[in-house]
């Protein structure tokens, strides 16, 4: 007898004597297997060609197996691979939303205020030249602190524009006293008439409504999107728990093992799994769904009577006609700040005998709300938030769905009308345990996965907080009123440590600064007339007054 057939009886002779009774003694070829596992750009030198006794599995039924422990440790690390890849993919809507649409928003608003401004500028500069160059750095100063509030920095808007108005007063006073010599006291003494005299009429009043509201409403829906893209993005980065790790390679590589590669997991096999390694996910939904109810809710506001485009595109001609106000009230609030602040020293002749053309005359061009500006990031506000409400109303329920979206996915399971052909985590057959419902707390008898219920993952509650103080900032921005949350625990939102409290514990570590807008009936569309509804024209001559003096000036 040849040599190598008793080298090959020997060993076989042991295998059969280790057989259980009954058993099959024929080896199976692991041919289907080494293909898989080579195409997975393993080395086919781990895998044996037939059967062997799976005594050393970890994880995997301790039957006849293809693995040996190499194998089924480097399946383990490709389960949670392609698990995390599957999350990511998953998510990917959701977090592509939130970062196109703030970066849109944002491009949006910051050429809204740009544009205002040259707008403005330009029609002054157009019609006054180097009379308006003079006093622009009132106007500068005001479209500054409005790009700065903006974009995060800590500005009072009800008290910027009072100070604007009151500094646009002096300007004004001594344009249409230009036979008195003013010093800075009595400016300022002036200055404190503003809301008594109302000078400029019941423009400031509008427009400090319009504006504070518009403002503090793109401002928090900016910040709701880039809440939204942090959070989207770094919950869709998991990170499997040990017992997620040992259920992924067992619902998705343990067929490799035991010779059946081409047969797929079934579909509530898959959603056990999936409900136990994304269980804290899953309780995030509660709070993302209220976050983008909050969106949804500005969201309307910026389409109706928050809409910052229609303040800021028609601001020039507001504020035109507040300083024709003051022209046509001129007498009247000399007299009255006279009698307040004291009779004025007189200004010397020279400037006092100058006079301004007869034949000086301007218009302004009517607004017109049909127009519907484009110019802003080539597109207009309502188009942006009839987008942006869509793509939102999709992103709700996201997190307690991926288990479902991922488990339908073709190249994960077999499918809901194929329960009887597929990987049960056994055998090829049925999968009979139920569904458990969303969530950590119902995971506690998940039977494919090991979920600790009494250790809710940190970084998710984390999460959770930064939601919950973006949706009181929502809440509040919807009723027009600005919210600082000063944050006294030193923790950002979604960073740091994190204290994992739920309910109403962490709310109180943040210190609410309120902030509320002028009261106004909140039903009414604040568009008034100066604003979305403007149809009429103007009279001309609205900078008249400024236009004399400031000619004397510079004669």
């Amino acid at each position: 007898m040849p040599s190598w057939i008793g080298a090959v009886i020997l060993p076989l002779s042991g295998l059969l004597l280790s057989l259980p009774a009954g058993a099959d003694v024929k080896a199976r070829s692991c041919g289907e297997v080494r293909q898989a596992y080579g195409a997975k750009g393993f080395s086919l030198a781990d895998i044996p060609y037939q059967e062997i006794a799976g005594e050393h599995l970890r994880i995997c039924p301790q039957e006849y197996t293809c693995c040996t422990t190499e194998m089924e440790d480097k399946l383990s690390q490709q389960s949670k691979l392609e698990f995390e890849n599957l999350v990511e993919e998953t998510s990917h809507f959701v977090r592509t939303t939130f970062v196109s649409r703030h970066k849109k928003f944002d491009e949006f608003f910051r050429e809204l205020l740009e544009n205002a401004e040259k707008s403005l500028n330009d029609m002054f500069v157009r019609t006054y030249g180097m009379l308006y160059m003079q006093n622009s750095e009132v106007f500068q100063d005001l479209f500054t602190e409005l790009k700065r509030y903006y974009t995060g920095g800590n500005v009072n808007l009800e008290e910027m524009l009072n100070d604007f108005w009151a500094r646009l007063l002096e300007r004004m006073f001594q344009l249409i006293n230009p036979q008195y010599h003013f010093s800075e006291d009595y400016l300022e003494c002036v200055s404190k008439y503003t809301d008594q005299l109302k000078p400029f009429g019941d423009v400031p009043r509008k427009l400090k409504i319009q504006v504070t509201r518009a403002f503090i409403a793109a401002r928090t829906f900016v910040q709701g999107l880039t809440v939204g893209r942090e959070v989207a993005n770094r919950v869709s980065k998991v990170s499997p728990t040990p017992g997620c790790i040992r259920a992924l390679m067992k619902m998705l590589y343990c067929p490799y093992c035991r010779g059946l590669p081409t047969v797929r997991p079934c579909n509530n096999y898959c959603l056990n799994v999936m409900k136990g390694c994304l269980a804290n996910q899953a309780d995030l939904d509660t709070e993302w769904n209220l976050f983008i109810d909050a969106m949804l809710l500005v969201a309307e506001r910026l389409e109706g009577p928050f809409n910052i485009e229609s303040v800021m595109d028609p601001i020039d001609v507001k504020i035109s006609e507040a300083i024709m106000n003051m022209q046509e009230n001129s007498i009247q609030v000399s007299a009255k700040v006279f009698q307040g602040c004291g009779q004025p020293k007189p200004a010397p002749a020279l400037r006092s005998a100058r006079s301004a053309p007869e034949n000086f005359n301007t218009r302004f061009r009517p607004y017109n709300p049909e127009e519907r500006p484009t110019t802003a990031a080539g597109t207009s506000l309502d188009r942006l938030v009839t987008d942006i409400k869509e793509k939102l109303k999709l992103s709700k329920k996201v997190w307690s769905a991926l288990p479902y979206t991922i488990c339908k996915d073709e190249s994960v399971t077999a499918g809901t009308s194929n329960d009887e052909e597929c990987w049960n985590g056994h055998s090829k057959a049925r999968y009979l345990p139920e569904i458990m419902n969303d969530g950590l707390t119902n995971q506690i008898n998940n039977p494919e996965v090991d979920v600790d219920i009494t250790r809710p993952d940190t970084f998710i509650r984390q999460q959770i907080m930064a939601l919950r103080v973006m949706t009181n900032k929502l809440k509040n921005a919807y009723n027009g009123n600005d919210v600082n949350f000063q944050d006294t625990s030193d923790e950002s939102s979604g960073s740091g440590s994190g204290s994992g409290c739920m309910d109403d514990v962490c709310p109180t570590e943040f210190e609410f600064v309120t902030t509320e807008a002028p009261a106004v009936d909140p039903d009414r569309r604040e568009v008034d007339s100066s604003a979305a509804q403007l149809g009429y024209s103007l009279l001309s001559g609205s900078l008249v007054c400024m236009a004399l003096a400031l000619q004397r000036l510079c004669r």
